[in-house]
């Protein structure tokens, strides 16, 4: 279950660091109550993954799928280059991810 609430925390982190961006600096009301919600669940689920799970494998994974979920958030919805050398950066983002639930 830990597994799970990790996921999904981590979807909700590029769930509030897109309405963020589309928050215009919190100048506008639902995408900065979004971004707030999101927060606040995502740390939540966060904290019930890191009961189980090691810390460093736990926020490892959740900053990973935050970062490479938002890379591709960005490049599809917000029409951000997707140049090789930020595609490759994204790869090796996700092999890490790959290695550090390996070692769990």
């Amino acid at each position: 279950m830990a597994w799970i609430f990790l996921i999904v925390a981590g979807v909700l982190e590029v769930l509030w660091a897109y309405s963020m961006k589309l928050s215009d600096g919190f100048t506008k009301l639902w995408p900065s109550l979004i971004t707030l919600v999101a927060m606040v669940f995502s740390f939540g689920l966060l904290s019930l993954a890191m009961r189980v799970l090691p810390l460093g494998t736990a926020y490892t994974i959740w900053t990973g799928i935050g970062a490479v979920g938002a890379f591709v958030v960005g490049i599809i919805f917000l029409h951000e280059p997707a140049t090789a050398l930020r595609i490759l950066a994204a790869c090796m983002i996700v092999g890490g991810l790959v290695l550090m639930k390996l070692s769990s």
